[in-house]
């Protein structure tokens, strides 16, 4: 059986002081102690070696798997499990070599301090990450409790609070929270102009005027939201594409023909950690998919220049597949080749062409066709009447 040898502890502004007095016998008994200079200041310990988190920090792994055979501390902020460091090593090093000591989170120390329950708020960490991708939680009445990145970041969350209408939204910064240099700062999204320590964490009240942009994290957004040539899925056929696709925690989506990325982007929103890779061949298409990401809260949609196949040559395995432009049966035979099992694939047709290949290739293979259909009301002369857009075929399937 093998032996933990590596511990991974959570410590708080109160450092020692806050451990546990079997976590702090670890400590104190630890050979070689790694982590931030910060960590290292509220840890005492006169015979441990002290590491520093290497530069880059991918090297991180490298350098703790140097410790072997040694009683070996990583030091970390809080829960070593939640947005820390404490996952990214047990997906590289056997978690049963590991023993994890846990420590409050700023999490929790946040819901305390502002009262609020914690499975009634949103968690989000943008340390180190786009701040962008926090626009996707910004709901009317919603509680948000952000890691942030910076000293800057309570503000850039302010303007985007302000700019989609929430500007009266009540926000709180919280620093160094246990110790003695705790420090609380209050205000509004709006007139937001404090200076805040580096180390912070953020709650946010998000508070909707009359006229606040609602933009829910299920599919269906308004066209208007995105930059678009025209030629994107327009929002009723792209919220019954996203719901045929499934989307799921962590799943991936290949968006074939990604055109200003609608699709790709509800998929992202639609569950925490969906992933997408947008595949267009035109340049312009791609910088309007990109913008649109930025501006709706999905800044890690990945985008690639080329068609099916060749541009999927050496992509990570999707959970899902939607066929937006570019439909073959050459470009279904090598997507469907690449997609894992329980896959979700969905091709649109707009055409007389497409909708043959896409008959031929429910006939094949089976699954489920349908034509949609969406009629708007407009003003015909004094009156108003139903005009129609173009019918969608849609054939969707998953792999069995």
């Amino acid at each position: 059986m093998t032996q933990p040898w590596l511990h991974i502890v959570g410590i708080g502004e109160d450092g020692m002081d806050g451990l546990t007095p079997a976590t702090r016998a670890v400590v104190e008994a630890a050979e070689v102690i790694l982590g931030g200079e910060r960590h290292h200041n509220l840890v005492l310990s006169e015979d441990a070696e002290r590491i520093a988190w290497p530069s880059p920090f991918d090297a991180m792994i490298e350098t703790i798997e140097g410790l072997r055979g040694r009683r070996a501390v990583v030091l970390v902020t809080g829960d070593p499990l939640w947005f820390s460091v404490g996952a990214r090593i047990g997906r590289a090093i056997d978690p049963s070599e590991i023993v994890y000591h846990p420590q409050l989170s700023a999490f929790q120390l946040a819901a305390a301090r502002m009262g609020w329950s914690l499975p009634d708020v949103e968690t989000l960490t943008v340390h180190g990450r786009p701040v962008e991708q926090m626009i996707a939680f910004i709901q009317p009445s919603a509680r948000l409790l952000v890691l942030t990145t910076g000293e800057q970041t309570p503000a850039q969350i302010a303007g985007f609070l302000t700019a989609r209408g929430f500007g009266k939204s009540k926000l709180t910064v919280l620093a160094a929270m246990g110790g003695d240099r705790e420090q609380r700062f209050d205000g509004v999204a709006e007139s937001w102009d404090h200076v805040v320590p580096a180390f912070n964490t953020l709650a946010v009240e998000c508070i909707a005027a009359p006229d606040a942009a609602l933009q829910p994290r299920v599919p269906g957004l308004a066209d208007a939201l995105f930059q678009s040539d025209g030629t994107m899925t327009k929002q009723e056929v792209r919220a019954a594409t996203v719901a045929k696709l499934m989307p799921m925690r962590g799943a991936l989506l290949w968006d074939i023909g990604c055109g200003c990325g609608s699709v790709a982007i509800e998929w992202m929103r639609a569950a925490r950690y969906a992933a997408a890779i947008g595949i267009e061949p035109r340049a312009d298409r791609r910088a309007m998919a990109a913008a649109n990401a930025l501006a709706l809260g999905t800044p890690k949609l990945e985008l690639v220049e080329g068609t099916v196949p060749d541009a999927i040559d050496g992509l990570a395995a999707p959970d899902a597949i939607f066929i937006g432009g570019g439909l073959s049966v050459e470009t279904f035979e090598a997507a469907w080749a690449a997609l894992r099992p329980l896959g979700r694939l969905v091709a649109n047709a707009v055409t007389l062409e497409s909708e043959a290949v896409l008959i031929a290739l429910h006939r094949e293979h089976g699954g489920e066709l349908v034509k949609l259909q969406v009629h708007r009301a407009e003003p015909v002369g004094g009156l108003t009447g139903w005009r129609p857009a173009m019918p969608v075929t849609q054939w969707s399937l998953v792999k069995r």
